[in-house]
């Protein structure tokens, strides 16, 4: 009996030794599996349908008594904010690798991946499409934001002309040697330490926003390049001929006759006196971080994030005096967490510190700001100020807060899931 109970106990130490030994070999990995679909199904694939629950929130976008909404890689969800206390969902226009969006006189301008596709919103109740630009962007779907991560591109079908539209994201349990080989997976593994007023009416939107309408032209910027269009005719967009920019190009920010470009190394500046042919004047580097950039009239106001595919160590705020757009200056860096958009409005300065919330700071002396108030149980991503409320998407809702002066309260709290 003492025999066959050693045996056992032996046998389960074996066993239990062979298992952890398996397991040290096995790595949790997220999986983004691509998703295809032809160019004939992605063209034809527009449509406008009641409201549904949102995915994923992404840019936001104040239009009138509108509220817009990217659903990422999905389309637009359109808010009535009329009563900001009280949002109404009023539609969804389905527009599959859609990220970014401008309005000019009821006429929304949208990407579809390569594509700029033009919306008559004029009647909520009968919102269509009158205009489609092909292959004005680059082919190019965006890897997800995430940490260690293998792209499985699968088999795409290249006789049916069929292209990656978006990510199925999932988490494996691999052999870590798999893994950095990249065995098995058709895909590419990747660690976190690299990186990816007019006469007639206009919107508004984040810091996040890569698509800009400045009186007759609409400015979208790629990874690389400054996109234009005339818009003389609102139903008819013209593509005129793209300005290179750099690399890495994430936002655009417009003052006046100039266009500030926020990308992963810098801050760039182009003048628009001559709206056609944007030339540039000057820029300021900063080391490899995710960067959107609002200006007044004397400070840009960068937020630097660190971190997945941003690259940097440390997130920061960094101010730069403008006012001398070919002598531009660092005045000041402050330490954040973890940012994302930014706004300004009089004296106020509204950053979305990701997971520790909303801050705000008095900038009448940007050599010392000043904090007035954290929102925090919160993770925000973007903010717009308006003339009298502030908008602020994150994690799928919609908060809307009333300000005067300093004070600054809750007006709203909208689900959009």
């Amino acid at each position: 009996m003492k025999t066959k109970n050693i045996f056992l106990i032996f046998a389960t130490l074996l066993f239990m030794l062979s298992c952890n030994e398996k397991d040290d070999n096995l790595e949790t990995v997220n999986v983004a599996k691509a998703e295809y679909m032809s160019l004939k199904a992605l063209r034809s694939s527009v449509d406008i349908i009641a409201p549904r629950p949102i995915d994923e929130s992404g840019k936001i976008y104040a239009y009138k008594n509108l509220v817009l909404v990217n659903d990422v890689e999905k389309g637009i969800h359109i808010i009535d904010n009329s009563n900001p206390a009280q949002p109404v969902k009023k539609a969804f226009i389905k527009i599959i690798a859609n990220k970014d969006m401008e309005i000019k006189g009821d006429f929304l301008y949208a990407d579809s991946l390569m594509d700029l596709v033009v919306f008559d919103i004029s009647d909520l109740n009968n919102i269509f499409e009158v205009a489609r630009l092909e292959d004005v962007f680059p082919w190019y779907v965006p890897m997800p934001l995430v940490d260690n991560l293998i792209v499985d591109y699968g088999e795409g079908d290249n006789t049916q002309n069929e292209i990656i539209v978006g990510w199925d994201i999932s988490q494996e349990r691999r052999n870590i040697e798999d893994v950095k080989n990249d065995y098995n997976t058709g895909g590419v593994f990747f660690d976190n330490t690299f990186a990816l007023a007019s006469s007639e009416s206009t919107g508004q939107g984040g810091s996040l926003a890569r698509f800009k309408i400045v009186d007759e032209y609409l400015y979208a910027v790629d990874s690389h390049n400054i996109n234009i269009f005339n818009i003389s005719n609102l139903e008819k967009p013209r593509e005129l001929n793209d300005v290179h920019a750099g690399f890495d190009i994430e936002t655009i920010f417009n003052r006046g006759d100039q266009l500030f470009l926020g990308s992963m190394s810098g801050m760039y500046i182009y003048d628009i006196s001559k709206p056609g042919s944007p030339q540039f004047v000057s820029e300021f580097q900063h080391g490899t971080a995710c960067d959107p950039v609002v200006v007044d009239d004397k400070y840009a106001y960068i937020t630097l994030r660190a971190g997945n595919f941003c690259g940097a160590f440390d997130s920061s705020l960094e101010i730069v005096d403008v006012s001398d757009i070919y002598n531009i200056e660092h005045v000041k860096s402050y330490s954040m967490d973890n940012p994302y958009g930014l706004g300004i409005k009089d004296d106020l300065l509204f950053i979305c510190d990701g997971t520790s919330g909303l801050k705000v700071y008095n900038k009448e002396n940007v050599e010392e700001l000043k904090l007035i108030n954290t929102f925090k149980n919160i993770n925000t991503f973007d903010v717009i100020p308006m003339e009298n409320n502030l908008l602020l998407i994150g994690d799928n809702t919609l908060y809307q807060y009333k300000y005067s002066g300093e004070s600054i309260d809750l007006l709203s709290e909208f689900h959009l899931n």
